[in-house]
């Protein structure tokens, strides 16, 4: 104990040396974003811990087990079996088939696993059993130690009508709303009547998202509740309900506590986490641009209230919803690591795996909350195998055929779970990896998530990346003013991409135009001479026509060395660059400013598809003579999408509502899709007469395939 015996001036003497110590190692160019944490080696907690999830979680928490001597343990699915954090721990353990429920929710599994493999302790990362009672109960009655909470905590608070109680108890704001079950549909609607529309419908038990729907109307509740207790069910094996008022245009803040086993409980600042689709985080940041010192305050408090009022001890995130005058109310609280910690972890400098196994340990906090600082800003941008185009997301599957993180550019930290090859399946969550960035200023920390997004390379599924560098780009989300309706406000029709102005769609033409140049250049050599030993000389000027979005331009070429001159619509615009058509980055001068574009393919027809400002771009580059002749090609007639129905994503049919023979209206459900538990209401584009029916329920279907074609 003598180790922990520090008077409280020189403790913070000694973090303020460690926290200039991170400063001075950050600003280093090749660094990556790091801890001020000390690993103690005379500290001894566990000889090994069992990780009982998947994915870049499981590998996150390996990394600091490693840091501290710790020899870890991998449980993974058969089709799990050659995954990162398979490679990365020193022993693993199959624990199942592929379905969640059948491995990584198997606990007769897992327990074998922690008995075999004689692991101390378990981390359960977030989802699956970290929030699961039954499984930590298991775990203290074979001694082993469940690094999280108590199984008191995680009942309170895993419980969101308890939760809610308890916090009213604990002096916490909370939400107006119904404290009980909401029995059936009419219940439903009677309760939301009288608390006022509009509402939201949620999951008493989990989180995540799922199983939220906001209502408007009697008519949206009822929907509400049907899906939201089946998603309920499917996801967490309860469907019990609770409706509350829903906060219109609120901010989505919460705070991270900290607390041992001795009464000791810290709040270690706020994560911003407002831009949402479906009531998923898509970015995250902190500090928050919106709080001031005293909110800060008083909602840390309010956090540690409530975290000691329910005796926790290990890391935990209390979320509250914060309206518009800075009234804060209790969401929920996540008796577990967030998906977004790293972010508090780069303001604070701690590391909190470290923590929860200190914690876990019996040892006591080390620091006081004056100890605790917020130096400079972290952004994080998951970055997802998902389609932005629809409803800014929905799930992507494959294999990814290339893969390259950008872990070269100055604080960047890449917290992920897969590699070149990895496969990204139907039956888990479509996440690639959380993207951080820090910087001493938030401009700093958005300047560089802007780089290394445009320095991501990930081929074979499709990415978010478009949808991240949009937001993080966009004129309100730099002003910092966001609430969680930010994309349906922004993107009322979806998502499109990024929308081209004048300048930028010459920058594109003028790059294309000169890669195509480049590339003719090239094929025109073999070890470095003229294939065609009769060309008097190389050709140095060229007439194109570029062909995008629908909008042709004849632009003129002229080059000199790497750097060519391309006029497009009257203006000249320079570009010049390496052109090593082999690299999946094509880091390029544009009129001097520096760009880093991706060309993710290119064909003998002229056809290239580059990546630009985030989003895919098509463009065809053609000669004078073909741009002609092409002219006179047939165009292909484009399908009748309003008479069938495909899937706009890879999951499983939960139900059918509709027959051949069946008269349906425009607007009427047709099929329920489940992809990642969550479901997704499929519905006719026009009132007609279902013709056929491709699908029935339990099937399992791709993105594309023909469910229902109508007359």
């Amino acid at each position: 104990m003598a180790a922990y015996m520090i008077t409280s001036t020189l403790r913070r003497v000694l973090l303020v040396a460690k926290h200039a110590s991170f400063q001075s190692r950050c600003c280093v160019a090749s660094s990556r974003v790091q801890y001020s944490t000390v690993y103690d080696s005379n500290e001894k907690t566990f000889d090994k811990i069992l990780i009982a999830n998947r994915g870049e979680i499981a590998c996150r928490v390996m990394k600091t087990c490693k840091k501290m001597g710790i020899k870890t343990v991998a449980v993974h699915s058969d089709v799990d079996a050659s995954a990162v954090h398979v490679k990365m721990a020193d022993e693993a353990v199959c624990v199942g088939p592929a379905p969640t429920n059948k491995s990584y929710l198997n606990m007769d599994a897992i327990m074998d696993a922690i008995r075999k493999t004689g692991s101390q302790a378990v981390h359960p990362g977030y989802g699956f059993l970290s929030e699961n009672k039954e499984f930590a109960k298991r775990l203290a009655a074979e001694d082993v130690v469940f690094i999280g909470p108590d199984t008191h905590a995680i009942h309170a608070m895993g419980d969101k009508i308890e939760s809610k109680l308890l916090a009213k108890a604990a002096n916490v704001n909370v939400i107006p709303g119904f404290d009980g079950v909401v029995e059936n549909v009419e219940d439903a609607v009677k309760i939301a009547g009288d608390i006022g529309y509009p509402v939201m419908i949620k999951a008493s038990a989990g989180g995540g998202g799922k199983g939220m729907r906001i209502a408007w109307n009697d008519d949206e509740t009822r929907e509400g509740f049907r899906l939201s207790s089946q998603e309920a069910a499917s996801s967490f094996g309860d469907d019990r309900l609770l409706i509350e008022k829903f906060v219109d245009n609120p901010r989505h803040i919460e705070i991270q506590v900290l607390a041992d086993k001795h009464g000791n409980a810290l709040w270690l600042n706020e994560r911003e986490c407002s831009i949402q689709r479906r009531n998923q985080k898509v970015v995250e940041e902190a500090p928050s641009t919106f709080l001031d010192p005293e909110t800060r305050r008083a909602m840390g408090e309010q956090a540690v209230q409530l975290a000691k009022a329910v005796q926790y001890s290990s890391a935990g995130t209390v979320e509250f919803l914060v309206d518009s005058n800075k009234n804060f109310y209790f969401l929920e609280m996540n008796t577990r690591l967030q998906v977004e910690h790293p972010i508090t972890e780069c303001i604070t400098g701690l590391d909190l795996v470290q923590q929860m196994i200190r914690v876990a340990k019996g040892f006591p906090l080390l620091h006081k909350q004056e100890d605790i600082p917020i130096n400079g800003w972290a952004i994080e941008s998951r970055v997802y195998a998902e389609d932005p185009y629809k409803s800014f997301g929905l799930p992507s599957i494959g294999r990814l055929s290339q893969y390259q993180e950008p872990i070269n550019l100055p604080k960047v930290r890449v917290d992920s779970g897969i590699q070149e090859g990895s496969d990204i399946s139907i039956y888990y969550d479509p996440m690639i990896s959380k993207l951080v960035t820090y910087g001493a200023t938030r401009a700093e920390a958005l300047q560089r998530m802007e780089a290394a997004l445009d320095n991501y390379v990930i081929r074979g599924v499709t990415h978010n990346i478009p949808l991240l560098r949009e937001i993080i780009t966009h004129p309100r989300f730099i002003s910092g003013d966001i609430t969680t309706n930010f994309l349906p406000e922004e993107y009322p029709e979806g998502f499109k991409g990024h929308q081209l102005t004048s300048e930028g769609r010459r920058e594109l033409v003028a790059t294309a135009a000169a890669l195509y140049v480049s590339a003719q250049l090239r094929s025109q050599r073999f070890l470095g001479n003229l294939r065609v030993s009769t060309t008097p000389q190389e050709q140095r000027q060229w007439e194109l026509c570029v062909e995008l979005e629908k909008g042709s331009h004849t632009v003129a070429v002229s080059r000199s060395g790497s750097t060519f001159t391309v006029e497009v619509d009257g203006v000249k615009v320079e570009v010049s660059g390496e052109w090593n058509l082999a690299s999946a980055l094509l880091p390029v001068t544009i009129n001097r400013t520096p760009r880093v574009l991706q060309c993710l393919s290119r064909d003998a027809g002229g056809d290239i598809t580059l990546q630009y400002l985030g989003t895919q771009f098509k463009v065809r580059v053609l000669s004078q003579l073909v741009s002609t002749l092409s002219a006179h090609m047939p165009e292909k007639v484009p399908e009748d999408t309003s008479s069938i129905l495909r899937s706009p994503m890879p999951g499983s049919v939960v139900a059918v509502s509709v027959k051949p023979g069946d008269v349906v209206a425009e607007g009427q459900e047709i099929c329920v899709i489940e992809a990642m538990k969550m479901q997704n209401s499929l519905i006719a584009a026009k009132a007609a007469k279902v013709k056929s029916v491709h699908c029935k329920a339990g099937e399992t279907v791709g993105e594309g395939d023909l469910l229902v074609q109508l007359e």
